[in-house]
């Protein structure tokens, strides 16, 4: 059981891939849901600019989770069960919980100075950017638990997690985390009582998180996850603000382009998912031995790497034809001119997230560093940024905008 997925054919490989990055389809969903609020969303210049930070965000600590029980499930350090299970499994679920927290209030911190530099808002809004974040990234802890869940049904069943759960939570993740975004702005922005509303689930979550804190910074594995990860969760703060600026670049050029909105959940969850399924692979590869720390090391992941490229292209297909047909847009040249821009979109961010993943993974292991503490967080916001991006340019390079 431990070495399962490890031995997999090209075929084997890109059945699996594909399966997981099935659930990326639902990404369509989140993306129907900001085209149908966008009004919502331009109540404030900042509303629009953290959607993909939160996301963002989200889909961060979710790979962290993912990449961390994918590794201990195959080393039996984590056994499949919420109950009865070993010490690390609880010190890890409530580090998740610690995590969530500092990552909401860092990434409100440096939205406030992009917003201040890119989104035209003040910082009289801090407060209120604080309380929506951190709100809706508590709201979002109910991820966590689905995200176990599949972990140990996949492992259970025989997948290998470090392919499966990741694509299958992200897409997840994004649609829960879509709807929460939408419902805290709406409660939000209507009156006095809802600003209280937000501002208590936020101090719930503030409450549990120095609940937990005090009675686990002398358990080692609790430290070392909290410690390893604050560099990424720093960074994750910077780099999901990025995409954020470059998104609200994007709308202004797309803004009657309901298609793009539609899609976009979508191609960050799948070109995260591609960097995951390489840079998942690659850690419990290396953990195994199975893998050698070094860039020359990287031919040896070659199947890895092409079947989860291949697979996203297919995908990128399908959801070029769906978010048309879903919108009743559908034409031969609709089709052919988004397509044109998702193949676009795909070659530029797939190649870097794929030679940033496995960089992460090696340069990691070989500093004697956990990798699953960076490679899954690292790649899943630079993926967002750099599918953002990617789209951006192949939005310029067609022609789709002036």
């Amino acid at each position: 059981m431990a070495h399962a997925g490890m031995s997999k054919s090209f075929s084997g490989m890109f059945k699996e891939t594909s399966l997981a990055y099935f659930f990326d389809i639902g990404g369509i969903f989140a993306g129907l849901l900001i085209a149908s609020q966008l009004e919502v969303f331009q109540l404030s210049p900042w509303a629009i600019a953290l959607y993909p930070a939160v996301v963002s965000a989200k889909g961060v600590i979710g790979g962290l989770l993912s990449g961390r029980l994918g590794t201990a499930l195959h080393l039996g350090t984590i056994f499949p069960r919420f109950f009865k299970n070993t010490k690390s499994f609880y010190e890890l679920l409530q580090a998740m919980v610690v995590i969530t927290l500092v990552t909401s209030v860092a990434m409100s911190c440096v939205s406030l100075v992009f917003g201040y530099a890119f989104w035209g808002i003040t910082f009289a809004e801090f407060p209120s950017i604080l309380s929506v974040v951190v709100a809706t990234m508590a709201l979002g802890l109910i991820i966590t638990l689905l995200t176990i869940k599949v972990a140990f049904i996949s492992f259970s069943r025989g997948l290998d997690p470090d392919i499966v759960v990741y694509p299958i939570m992200s897409t997840t993740a994004d649609i829960i985390i879509t709807l929460f975004y939408i419902a805290v702005l709406n409660i939000f922005f209507f009156g006095f009582l809802g600003s209280w509303v937000i501002a208590a689930i936020a101090l719930v979550h503030v409450f549990l998180a120095f609940y937990i804190l005090p009675r686990n910074l002398r358990q080692l594995e609790f430290v070392k996850t909290i410690r390893e990860s604050m560099f990424t969760l720093l960074f994750v703060a910077f780099i999901v603000n990025v995409t954020g600026t470059v998104l609200k670049g994007i709308s202004t050029f797309v803004e009657n382009r309901k298609e793009v909105y539609t899609v976009y959940p979508a191609l960050i969850d799948m070109v995260g998912d591609v960097g995951s399924v390489v840079g998942s692979t690659a850690t419990t590869k290396l953990a195994l031995g199975l893998l050698s720390p070094s860039f020359y090391s990287m031919r040896y992941h070659a199947k890895n790497i092409f079947s989860a490229w291949a697979a996203s292209i297919m995908m990128f297909i399908i959801l070029a034809f769906l978010s048309l047909t879903m919108l009743g847009t559908f034409s031969l040249s609709s089709f052919l001119s988004l397509l044109l821009i998702l193949l676009v979109a795909n070659a530029i961010a797939v190649a870097a997230i794929t030679v940033v993943s496995y960089a992460v993974s090696i340069l990691t292991f070989s500093k004697g560093l956990d990798p699953d503490n960076f490679v899954i967080p690292l790649e899943s916001s630079l993926a967002d940024s750099l599918t953002t991006i990617a789209l951006l340019i192949a939005l310029l390079i067609t022609g789709a905008v002036a």
